[in-house]
């Protein structure tokens, strides 16, 4: 390829990415260790029509991002994700429903010598069908065995492999000879840009209502201290209102000053009985005649519908 065509290529790239960062206000930043290219497009099929899916050289990309930051000094916060087998997936919808396409589209994979292991890797108990020379094999590994009808057959469940653990040869020459697959790869989401905000796609997980509990939490606090230290807040105002009010009520009660609240407050205290009594008239009496009151109405009703006459004269 000649110079020409590779200069040609950056400034496609740098207009390509100019164009979806101004045309997205939300980007995934996804590693794609392991991902092929079938399952690649797979997940942009999956995408298509909610999200863009865009790929590159990380000096390359690392270069376009520095000459967009005077434009748009956030896209500094993504410089320090852009290493590794990185890509962007620029979105304007839902980011919760969108980080769980990304992350659905997973690939069974058997494990290779070398890799790292992304989860724990268990051999479960049972007869393998091997034949008993290979007994030796298990042996070195650390594998109970026993034979069974003339095959090899793991007595216990033995945990080959942990988290973060690299593979060796023995441990995936094994898993290869019992039809293990144990690995699945897909992308995996690395960072989140949300409008001018990195962050991990973790808290995509945090449901609304702990949100409005933290905040609420954190507006009794805010409200307390300020009334605690006598420095007005929007939390606090409420608070010092119903407190005045309340204050003002008592001076009332305890002087002759009044208002109409206050009247309303004096009047129920001096006279308990009638406030009680009132619910008690209008919920049992009332109740306990209806039935009475009703058939009272109704047996003149039916005196004037008969006018005297029975019903076959």
């Amino acid at each position: 390829m000649s110079k020409g065509d590779t200069r040609s290529k950056k400034a496609e790239y740098f207009t390509k990415l100019s164009q979806l960062l101004s045309g997205y206000n939300s980007i995934f930043m996804v590693n794609v260790d392991n991902v092929g290219s079938n399952q690649m497009h797979q997940i942009r099929i999956a995408l298509r029509g909610e999200a863009t899916v865009l790929m590159g050289k990380n000096t390359m990309v690392r270069r376009a991002l520095k000459q967009l930051i005077p434009e748009n000094p956030s896209y500094e916060k993504l410089l320090p994700f852009v290493k590794g087998n990185i890509g962007f997936v620029f979105t304007n919808g839902d980011l919760k429903t969108i980080r769980d396409t990304i992350v659905s589209n997973r690939v069974q994979a058997p494990a290779k010598a070398g890799a790292v292991a992304p989860c724990d890797v268990t051999v479960p108990a049972g007869n393998t069908g091997m034949e008993p020379g290979k007994t030796s094999f298990f042996q070195a590994l650390g594998i109970p065995t026993k034979i069974s009808r003339g095959t090899i057959e793991i007595t216990n469940d033995v945990k080959l492999l942990t988290t973060g653990s690299k593979v060796g040869l023995s441990e995936a020459t094994l898993l290869n000879m019992l039809n293990i697959s144990p690995f699945t790869y897909g992308m995996t989401v690395v960072q989140v840009y949300d409008n001018g905000t990195v962050f991990p796609s973790s808290i995509l997980d945090i449901e609304e209502s702990a949100l409005i509990d933290n905040i609420l939490v954190a507006l009794k606090s805010i409200a307390s201290i300020s009334l605690t230290i006598g420095v007005p807040t929007a939390a606090s105002v409420p608070h010092t209102i119903i407190n005045g009010y309340k204050n003002i009520l008592a001076i009332a009660l305890a002087t002759e000053a009044s208002f109409e609240a206050a009247e309303q407050l004096k009047e129920r205290l001096a006279n308990p009985e009638l406030y009680a009594a009132a619910p008690a008239a209008s919920a049992g009496g009332d109740s306990d005649n209806a039935p009475a009151a009703s058939k009272k109405e109704e047996e003149p009703e039916e005196s004037d519908d008969d006018m005297g006459f029975g019903l076959f004269d």
